[in-house]
């Protein structure tokens, strides 16, 4: 197989400074930082409402999912994690970061925390197409932190958004807007 020359961005959404838009190296002391500072002011978030209100909306742009709004206005950290081409299968160059991410998601200061996992692409390609890879590749990156890093599967959920919420409107076929997002969602109740 192929490694594609395209790289997925992975946003780890927290209470940090923005404008940290540039994929960056990062540690799990960042990440448990970062992450660890949304709990009980964090948006009230139905993973299936989201998946929902993509599918009804493939298309028409982020203007049409009002229930992202929430999450969209939220700081971001950005990290490179590659997928092989046309592939939910992660890179293995890019293991190394999904590992540093379970380690976070293992620390106490994270264990009782949801985490949201979103996958975007850019809009090379059928919108509908796009929505299935993208979220695909939420769920690959789902499935490897609760099967071969142990995070408890019931504070992981995946959605795909396709193309509907690019980082750089101006070329919807950007690199950028290729990524997959974290996203602590809260405390599990």
């Amino acid at each position: 197989m192929r490694i594609s020359e395209f790289r997925f961005t992975l946003t780890l959404v927290g209470l940090v400074a923005a404008g940290a838009a540039s994929a960056e190296t990062f540690t799990n002391q960042q990440l448990i930082a970062t992450l660890g500072q949304v709990s009980e002011g964090a948006p009230s978030i139905d993973a299936a409402l989201l998946v929902e209100e993509v599918a009804a909306n493939v298309g028409k742009g982020s203007d049409a999912l009002p229930t992202w709004s929430r999450l969209a206005a939220m700081p971001q950290i950005n990290v490179d994690i590659e997928f092989e081409l046309n592939s939910v299968a992660i890179a293995p160059e890019s293991y190394r970061n999904v590992g540093v991410i379970a380690d976070a998601l293992h620390d106490p200061r994270l264990l009782g925390h949801k985490i949201l996992i979103v996958g975007h692409t850019d809009s090379t390609g059928d919108a509908k197409d796009n929505l299935k890879l993208s979220a695909a590749r939420a769920d690959a990156i789902r499935d490897a932190l609760s099967t071969t890093f142990a995070v408890a599967p019931d504070r992981l959920f995946a959605v795909g958004v396709g193309e509907e919420m690019p980082l750089n409107v101006a070329d919807p076929k950007a690199a950028a807007n290729r990524r997959v997002q974290l996203i602590n969602v809260g405390l599990l109740k």
